[in-house]
């Protein structure tokens, strides 16, 4: 069985990496990272399916321990992605998809180099500015703000290794899912198997 992938899709607000991230879960074997946090669950959510739910002092013990790829604040509460289940579906064959921010993407790098990093953007900034108007929720102030974070967003490109852009949402998922068979056809993601070939050939 060939180990799986760790797959990380990120890019700007507006941009559509969270449309992407979900259809391709829906549409894929592929497993989803679950979180864990410092927040209390909202109604409906269930433990390790939604995140994990542990306290400050727990998250923190887990910190100390080394068990996070990559782990962050926001809105006073932590968030973080375990390592273990995320290495243990990978063993099993699975891949994973993470949907991060660039600061994850930079901790999930340098703990795993061999995650395959994707970059979603839209063609051009004029059709991220219509599309963040089009949620009919931002302030000129807020959007500008958007389009700044999205600036350096881009400007962190070479942490990536694919770009994508989304232009129109189907064509950009068969992009990320083609990257994706890509990613598992190369050689050394191939070389158990290769050696297997190879092996059985001898003793014929």
């Amino acid at each position: 069985m060939n180990k799986g992938l760790l797959i990380v899709i990120s890019g700007p607000s507006g941009a559509g990496k969270g449309t992407i991230y979900s259809q391709i879960i829906k549409r894929t074997d592929m497993k989803r990272s679950v979180s864990v946090t410092t927040r209390q669950p909202r109604p409906g959510e269930v433990e390790g399916v939604n995140y994990y739910f542990r306290t400050e002092e727990q998250y923190q013990q887990m910190i100390a321990a080394g068990d996070f790829l990559e782990t962050a604040e926001v809105y006073h509460n932590l968030y973080g992605t375990p390592k273990a289940p995320v290495f243990e579906n990978m063993k099993n064959g699975y891949n994973v998809l993470f949907e991060v921010d660039v600061h994850g993407v930079r901790s999930i790098k340098k703990k795993y180099p061999e995650a395959v990093a994707i970059f979603i953007m839209t063609p051009d900034f004029k059709t991220l500015e219509q599309r963040l108007r089009a949620r009919g929720t931002e302030t000129e102030d807020s959007l500008k703000i958007r389009l700044g974070a999205a600036r350096r967003e881009l400007s962190e490109y070479k942490l990536f290794d694919y770009i994508v852009f989304n232009d129109e949402v189907d064509l950009a998922i068969d992009e990320v899912l083609d990257i994706i068979t890509a990613e598992k056809r190369k050689i050394i993601n191939n070389e158990e198997k290769i050696q297997a070939l190879l092996a059985e050939q001898d003793e014929e």
